[in-house]
């Protein structure tokens, strides 16, 4: 009773989506995708790397109910708050910022719906060619689509190993990218 009447749980919480968002943030930027899987090192480029990993995590919990569906959402939340405000940081004017913000959206939830397809048929051609499409969509024959087709691949399964309730308590990881270019 204390916890809500003093706000206290708001804060567990936030703490919570904080930690979860700083690490899925953490893990897009490693430098092995900019650096040898060749994922542009742009604005949009970070975008889609933040939007993989908010991906990967969003599938791993979409079944579980409760404080895990609360924290998706608010992490969620969360993300197009942080894509609005580098919107705004990159200069565009209150005009233009909802029209981004729904266009991003829409490229995020297609992502999500194949990237998704694709990692539950088990299709790791399917899953390269749409990170392909999405991630690079300027540069037929990109080289880097099956390493990173492979890291996400690996990612999604780690995450399905971990427990909900270290999810819930904000301690998600993420594979190390450079040791799966290593592996390969």
């Amino acid at each position: 009773m204390f916890q809500r009447l003093f706000g206290f749980g708001q804060r567990s919480r936030r703490a919570v989506i904080d930690a979860l968002y700083g690490r899925i943030v953490a893990a897009s930027r490693q430098p092995v995708f900019y650096a040898d899987m060749q994922v542009p090192d742009t604005p949009l480029g970070r975008f889609e790397m933040i939007a993989l990993h908010m991906i990967l995590f969003l599938r791993r919990v979409r079944e579980e109910e409760g404080a895990a569906r609360d924290i998706a959402q608010e992490l969620t939340d969360l993300f197009f708050s942080d894509v609005e405000h580098a919107i705004r940081e990159l200069g565009i004017g209150d005009m233009g910022v909802p029209k981004r913000i729904k266009k991003l959206a829409r490229m995020f939830y297609g992502r999500a719906a194949a990237y998704s397809e694709a990692l539950d048929a088990d299709d790791s051609a399917a899953l390269a060619a749409a990170l392909a499409r999405n991630v690079r969509p300027d540069l037929a024959g990109w080289e880097g689509q099956g390493a990173l087709a492979a890291y996400a691949a690996n990612a999604a399964g780690s995450l399905e190993g971990q427990l909900v309730e270290r999810l819930l308590a904000g301690d998600v990881s993420f594979p190390d990218a450079a040791a799966e270019g290593r592996a390969e």
